[in-house]
């Protein structure tokens, strides 16, 4: 199963970018999505960043997710 989390482009460098994603930074390649800036929010997999999210669907697809792993976190 895959989970699509958005992550944000935080350093681009050609067709290659760095993207954070809670914290956690990756290089994807942006060869399959033209006209990307530093502050968009991308949906990746397997290093590449397959399309644009808004930034208030990206917020709120984080959001949901910090309540899921905070939810599952207090039942433990």
């Amino acid at each position: 199963m895959c989970l699509a989390v958005p992550a944000r482009i935080i350093e681009i460098n050609g067709e290659m970018a760095k993207v954070d994603v809670g914290g956690v930074q990756r290089m994807v390649s942006l060869m399959l999505v033209p006209g990307l800036e530093l502050g968009d929010y991308v949906i990746t997999h397997a290093g590449f960043a397959l399309h644009k999210v808004e930034e208030a669907d990206a917020q709120a697809s984080i959001a949901l997710l910090r309540e899921l792993v905070e939810k599952v976190s207090n039942q433990g």
